[in-house]
C-alpha cells in the first residue's frame, strides 16, 4: 500500500462507558445484524457466503503468492515475472469459477533497481542494513548508480541532537569538511540546509560516497520522507539514512562500510486482472479491488497479497450465487508506482460506464500482524472529508458487522492514497478496510485491540520481511468476513447506495511510490 497519513478513528463509543483521551474507539457491547437495509432479500446468501468465506482458505493464496515471490526473486512487483505470475494464478483461479475475466494491460514508468541496494558495516562490526521506506535506508532522488566500500568520516555532527528540528547544520558550509580525506564516506546529519547541498559540498571535498542520516528528534528518527537531490550533476552514491543507522556508524572511528546503489528507469507493460460475474443487472454493478503488486523489497503478503487474497476466496465462494446485481472483481497493477492500475481502469471508463459502479470496495492490507479494525470514513465525520455520498452507508454497514461480532473498529481517513481515489474522485460512493502499515500503535490502541504499542500496526510494511510470517490470522479471517458480508449484501440490495453525480472533494495526498512528499530540504 502506498504510504498513508496517520490513522485516526471513530469520536463516540457505543454501550460501552469508556472514554480514551485524545483517541476514542467505538467498542460495541452486543451483537446485533450487520446489513445497510436489516433484512433483506439476500440475507441467506450472506449467511452462507460468510460460512463459506474461511480464513484457512484465504491463507493458502497467501502461501501460493509466497511460493510466486519465492521463485522470483522474493517479489511480486508489477513488472516483473513475479507479478505476472501472481496475475497468472489469480486469472486462472477466477475462470475456473465461472467468471468473465480481462487482463488489462497498461504501460508504466519502472523505477527501481537492477541488482539489490546495499549498505552494510564491515567493521568494527559486520551488520547489513535494511532498505526501503520505514526500514533503515534509501536512496536518494537522482543518485547515480555506484559500488563503493570506503571509512565513514563523520561530518561536523550534533550528537545527541540538539532540542529542535534544524539544530545541525551538518555539511552545509565548506568548511565543514576541512582535513576530509579523499575517497571516505562523507556522513551527515539531516538540518538547516537541502540534501543536495550537503552532498555537493561532500563531492567538491573528495568523497566517494554521502549517507545523510534522520536528525533525531522526535519526528525526525525514520526514513519517512522522499528525499531528492534535485536533479542530475550528482557523481557520489547517496543514501538517506534513520538516525538510528547513522548514530551506530558515527560511534566507532574508522568504522567501514560497503554501498551499492544500480537503479533502472524504464517503460514497462504491467496489468489489471478484472472478473465480472456472468449473473446480475449490468446497469448496476458492485465493484471491489485489491492491488495484486507488491514493492521490490520483499512479497508483499501483507501488502497487499492479504486484500487480494481475502477478495479472491470471496469471488470464489461467490460464483456458486445468483446476484440481483452483477459484481465485478479488480486485482490492481502498479499501485506502489502511484494507484497506476486503478487510475488507468477508470479513466478508460466511457461516462455510462462510470454510472453502471453503484460502489466500490478497497482492500489494502487487511491482516497486519499489530492490527486495528480500519474502516475508511466515508461520512467524514473523524477527519473532515468525506466520500461522495453513499460512502457514509458503506462505512455503517462495515460498523455494523462489527459491531454484529462484538469487535472493536476505528475510522481510517479517506485521503486518496489508495486504490479507492480514482473512484471518490470520479463521484463513486466507495469504502473499505485496512489494519495499519508503519503508524505506531498507541497506548489506547493496545488496550483496545491488544497487541504492541510503540510498534508499527505492520512492522515489515514494504520491506523484506512482509512474508508469510507477517499475517495476523484473527485479522485475516475477521476481515475476509466482513468483505463476504458486505459483497453479498450489496450484490442483492444497494439499498440507499446511489451513484454520485458530483466529483468527490476528497483530498489527495502526494508523493510518487506511496511516499510522503519530497523533501529536498532539511
Amino acid at each position: 500500500m502506498r504510504s498513508r497519513l496517520r490513522q485516526g478513528v471513530l469520536g463516540t463509543i457505543t454501550a460501552v462507558a469508556v472514554t480514551l483521551s485524545p483517541l476514542a474507539f467505538t467498542v460495541p457491547a452486543a451483537a446485533h445484524p450487520g446489513g445497510h437495509s436489516g433484512h433483506h432479500p439476500g440475507g441467506d446468501a450472506v449467511r452462507k457466503l460468510v460460512k463459506d468465506v474461511s480464513g484457512k482458505n484465504v491463507k493458502k493464496h497467501l502461501q501460493a503468492l509466497q511460493a510466486i515471490a519465492k521463485a522470483n526473486g522474493g517479489t511480486r512487483v508489477s513488472g516483473t515475472p513475479g507479478f505476472d505470475a501472481s496475475r497468472d494464478y489469480v486469472a486462472r483461479k477466477l475462470r475456473s469459477a465461472g467468471y468473465d475475466v480481462t487482463i488489462q494491460p497498461f504501460e508504466f514508468t519502472f523505477d527501481g533497481y537492477v541488482t539489490p541496494p546495499v549498505l552494510k558495516q564491515n567493521s568494527p562490526v559486520a551488520k547489513t542494513y535494511t532498505y526501503g521506506f520505514f526500514s533503515d535506508y534509501v536512496a536518494m532522488g537522482d543518485s547515480p548508480a555506484g559500488t563503493v566500500t570506503g571509512t565513514i568520516q563523520p561530518v561536523d555532527l550534533v550528537l545527541p541532537p540538539g532540542p529542535a528540528a534544524n539544530t545541525s547544520n551538518s555539511g552545509c558550509e565548506a568548511s565543514d569538511f576541512a582535513g576530509f580525506v579523499a575517497g571516505n564516506v562523507a556522513l551527515m546529519q539531516r538540518g538547516t540546509c537541502n540534501f543536495r547541498v550537503k552532498v555537493d559540498n561532500a563531492m567538491a571535498a573528495g568523497a566517494s560516497a554521502a549517507i545523510v542520516f534522520n536528525e533525531g528528534q522526535a519526528g525526525r528518527t525514520e526514513v519517512d520522507l522522499n528525499p531528492v537531490l534535485g536533479g542530475p550533476g550528482v557523481t557520489i552514491p547517496s543514501f538517506f539514512a534513520r538516525f538510528a543507522v547513522g548514530q551506530e556508524l558515527a560511534a566507532a572511528a574508522g568504522t567501514t562500510v560497503t554501498m551499492n546503489w544500480d537503479p533502472i528507469v524504464e517503460t514497462r507493460t504491467t496489468y489489471n486482472v478484472i472478473a465480472q460475474s456472468r449473473k446480475g443487472d449490468p446497469a448496476n454493478v458492485v465493484m471491489m479491488g485489491a492491488h495484486l503488486d507488491s514493492v521490490q523489497e520483499g512479497p508483499g503478503i501483507n501488502d497487499n497479497g492479504s486484500g487480494s487474497a481475502g477478495i479472491l476466496e470471496v469471488a470464489l465462494q461467490f460464483a456458486k450465487t445468483r446476484p440481483k446485481n452483477q459484481v465485478r472483481f479488480a486485482f490492481w497493477g502498479a499501485e506502489e508506482f502511484g494507484l497506476l492500475g486503478s487510475e488507468h481502469y477508470v479513466a478508460a471508463l466511457t461516462e455510462e460506464e462510470r454510472a453502471k459502479i453503484t460502489l466500490y470496495l478497497n482492500f489494502d492490507m487487511i491482516a497486519s500482524p499489530n492490527y486495528t479494525f480500519g474502516i475508511y470514513d466515508g461520512d467524514g465525520d473523524a477527519f473532515g472529508t468525506a466520500g461522495p455520498p453513499g460512502s457514509d452507508v458503506i462505512e455503517e454497514d462495515f460498523e455494523k458487522f462489527f459491531a454484529g461480532r462484538g469487535l472493536p473498529f476505528t475510522a481510517t481517513a479517506f485521503t486518496g492514497r489508495s486504490d479507492y481515489g480514482a473512484f471518490i474522485a470520479a463521484g463513486i460512493p466507495a469504502g473499505g478496510l485496512f489494519t495499519g502499515a508503519e503508524e505506531l500503535k498507541t497506548a489506547e490502541e493496545a488496550a483496545i485491540f491488544g497487541g504492541t504499542a510503540g510498534v508499527p500496526l505492520d512492522p515489515c510494511y514494504h520491506s523484506v520481511c512482509d512474508t508469510i510470517k507477517n499475517i495476523n490470522d484473527k485479522a485475516l479471517d475477521v476481515n475476509s468476513d466482513a468483505v463476504a458480508t458486505l459483497v453479498a449484501t450489496y450484490a442483492f440490495d444497494t439499498g440507499t447506495i446511489g451513484t454520485a453525480s458530483a466529483p468527490a472533494t476528497a483530498a489527495r495526498s502526494g508523493g510518487a511510490h506511496g511516499h510522503k512528499p519530497a523533501d529536498a530540504q532539511s
